[in-house]
């Protein structure tokens, strides 16, 4: 395949989501990423829905997120046979993702030392929950658990009396990026060094790794952040308004734009109680109300036509089928078309980054349980030659 790991092999022996997603993430990037299923039922993914698609309504949309770009092998990894098979693959592998609980892959006769025996320039992803090791390593974890343990949901929701989750699984989708990028990594040092390494991320460090300004507001500033519902924690106004017809969003980021803003609202920018962000910040609910009461003179459409003229960052908020038929959208390839062998021509969402140059990678369907399971044998056969 083409992309910049066009010559990688990835072999993904997780499930759900977090390990999924960085294979995917790597897929995207040219890499021949097969992905290790049970044989019976496969990744667990498969059976959460709704929504279920196709024919017989079978076919999760949620497993078709985390697995284009893939091929799907059946392999029992209990028994002798799937155990040799797999020892083939690890042979043939620069990659392997695995997202078990702590001591299950050993437990399987597949630890660390025993698979960089097999094969010393493997890379080696490990996803958990809490981590592999410490107090509560080995704890199990998921995403919501993973947003409340991590202070996320405390950052989250209309005031800190109400935490809520974030809408996307975003603590399995962070460890899932972040395990991408360690892998890189591992593999550009390895160019180096001839052998690959262990790279280690869970959920709660996902988490914890972009807590960014709210974590410094603690550990340097001995605040503890809490929710702030639809208004940023250190700038105003920055944040959720509403207008005649519903609401927009205003980031007046610097003295400047606060000016540009106030200008179009008819407020004094320099009264004392608005003059500085320190001071609208401090007065930050009479500043919205006072904006709110500028903004209900017209639609949504108006001001953001304003706000753009005058150079202020403004937005919609968008429902999901606004944001994949929007054409900025779908210039950024965000959105990709690919066969799947039971539902035909279908789109899902496209890969985050984009590489100039003419090379693009053509993106696969997520496989059926073992379609290609033939497939991955004659290949392997053919390496082991």
């Amino acid at each position: 395949m083409l992309g910049p790991l066009g010559d990688i092999v990835v072999l993904d022996l997780s499930r759900a989501l977090a390990g999924p997603h960085a294979a995917q993430m790597l897929g995207d990037l040219g890499a021949r990423v097969i992905k290790v299923e049970h044989p019976d039922g496969g990744d667990e993914s498969r059976g959460w829905g709704p929504p279920f698609v196709g024919p017989d309504h079978d076919i999760s949309t949620y497993f078709l997120a985390a697995n284009r770009n893939k091929q799907s092998i059946a392999i029992d990894l209990k028994s002798d046979e799937g155990k040799h098979l797999i020892e083939r693959l690890v042979r043939q592998s620069d990659v392997l993702v695995e997202n078990f609980r702590t001591g299950v892959l050993d437990r399987l006769g597949f630890s660390v030392e025993r698979l960089h025996e097999l094969n010393p320039r493997l890379v080696i992803l490990s996803i958990t929950g809490f981590g592999h090791d410490g107090p509560e390593g080995g704890r199990p974890g998921y995403d919501q658990i993973a947003q409340g343990e991590a202070g996320l949901m405390s950052l989250t929701g209309p005031s800190p009396d109400e935490p809520y989750r974030v809408g996307a699984s975003i603590a399995d989708l962070l460890a899932g990026i972040h395990g991408a990028y360690g892998v890189a990594g591992a593999l550009y040092e390895r160019e180096h060094t001839g052998r690959g390494r262990v790279v280690r991320t869970s959920l709660l460090a996902a988490i914890t790794g972009v807590h960014s300004y709210h974590g410094t507001a603690w550990t340097v500033g001995g605040k503890v952040p809490g929710a702030n519902g639809n208004h940023h924690a250190s700038i105003a106004p920055y944040g959720a308004f509403h207008c005649a017809d519903g609401m927009l969003q205003i980031a007046a980021a610097n003295e400047g734009q606060w000016k540009k803003v106030a200008a179009l609202l008819d407020i004094d920018p320099d009264v004392a109680k608005y003059a500085t962000n320190r001071d609208r910040f401090a007065h930050r609910d009479e500043l919205i109300a006072d904006m709110e009461k500028a903004l209900a003179a017209h639609d949504r459409a108006h001001w953001l036509a304003e706000l753009g003229a005058a150079g202020v960052p403004a937005g919609a908020i968008r429902s999901l089928d606004e944001v994949y038929t929007w054409d900025q959208t779908r210039s950024q390839g965000l959105v990709v078309e690919v066969e799947h062998p039971v539902l035909g021509t279908i789109e899902l969402p496209g890969p985050p980054l984009r590489f100039d140059g003419p090379a693009e990678i053509r993106h696969t369907a997520p496989p059926a349980l073992g379609q290609d399971g033939d497939a991955v044998r004659a290949w392997l056969e053919e390496r082991e030659r």
